[in-house]
């Protein structure tokens, strides 16, 4: 998939990126505010899925060479 992705399928990842960097930084913060034990379950399992996947939008990216200028 190498150098296949056009310029608004870039962006359009990009904004994905940050979207979820902006989730992942809110389940976190809501994470170490939570008291319910549930909830804070329900919000690190968030953390870490949104990990992985910021991650591996950051692995597409740079497998297109997607950085943009």
């Amino acid at each position: 998939m190498q150098g296949n992705l056009g310029l608004h399928e870039t962006l359009e990842m990009h904004e994905l990126l940050i979207f979820k960097n902006t989730c992942l930084t809110k389940s976190a913060s809501m994470g170490a505010l939570a008291q319910d034990p549930a909830l804070k379950a329900i919000l690190e399992q968030d953390v870490t899925q949104s990990q992985q996947a910021v991650q591996q939008l950051q692995n597409l990216l740079s497998a297109n060479g997607g950085q943009l200028q």
